[in-house]
């Protein structure tokens, strides 16, 4: 009986999402989260700009970062360019920067975020302001 219940919760944990989540981030990281990011697109599911939930300016959009340093998004009508990087300041410091100019919605995601955790189809970022230490959080998942 014993056997049988320990081969059930193998095969229960199996089945689940193997996706290894990444939570303290270096440089060292850099090479594994590129070639996650390029690989497909995704969706944002969370922005939070100064408290405020934005999510919903971006539902049906598509981004793709892109090997060559260019960012798109697109919802099949509208198309914004723009560009995207990572970069490292220190061995124990990551940055994931985005850049858009227009539009305003677009704009406000412009910056080096933080890379708090990542997996092959997540990666969470957050930016805290040198002014007021305010919280913007912003969540890529694959599509």
């Amino acid at each position: 009986m014993a056997i049988a219940l320990l081969s059930m919760g193998l095969i229960i944990s199996c089945s689940k999402d193997e996706t290894k989540v990444k939570e303290d981030i270096t440089a060292a990281d850099m090479s594994e989260i590129k070639a996650a990011v390029e690989s497909g697109d995704w969706k944002i599911t969370n922005y939070t700009d100064d408290d405020i939930d934005e999510t919903n300016n971006y539902v049906g959009y598509s981004f793709s970062f892109n090997s060559d340093g260019t960012l798109g998004a697109t919802d099949g009508n509208t198309s914004v360019s723009g560009a995207w990087s990572m970069t490292t300041s220190d061995p124990d410091e990551l940055d994931f920067n985005i850049f858009f100019t227009t539009p305003d919605i677009f704009e406000v995601l412009a910056d080096d975020w933080e890379i708090k955790k990542y997996s092959g189809s997540k990666i969470e970022l957050i930016d805290i302001s040198d002014e007021d230490s305010s919280i913007d959080s912003l969540t890529f998942e694959k599509i």
